[in-house]
């Protein structure tokens, strides 16, 4: 197994209704993630790499060190779980990206963050 297919990464979203003002174009999400390593090593988030677009298709890039804070050791079979969140102009949106993975063997990989939406509820039905 690559090293890559080593650690999943689920995501769940909400929108944030006491903290967003639709008059103004202001869309708070929350996003909640779980990254699980299902390799034979340890891996350590040393980065995160995100492209968030809107309705509109403008997309912002966003890197940094580690998540809220943190640059968390996911040992073989355990799961780290965070919140973080987003704020978009439009009613729609989505996130993708990766995470920039050390294993404990000090091989760099990315851990790929699938596509997900960032919608009001009911806004796609």
């Amino acid at each position: 197994m690559k090293l890559e297919d080593t650690v999943n990464v689920e995501v769940e979203t909400e929108y944030l209704e006491e903290q967003s003002l639709p008059e103004d174009d202001r869309f708070v999400f929350a996003y909640h993630i779980r990254i699980t390593n299902r390799g034979d090593q340890g891996a350590t988030l040393r980065t995160r790499h995100w492209f968030i677009a809107d309705g509109n298709a403008d997309v912002q890039e966003v890197k940094g060190e580690g998540v809220i804070g943190e640059q968390p050791t996911i040992e073989p079979g355990e799961t780290y779980r965070y919140s973080s969140g987003s704020v978009l102009q439009t009613r729609v949106g989505s996130m993708r990206g990766y995470y920039v993975m050390e294993a404990d063997d000090g091989t760099l990989f990315h851990a790929n963050i699938p596509v997900f939406t960032l919608a009001l509820p009911n806004a796609l039905n």
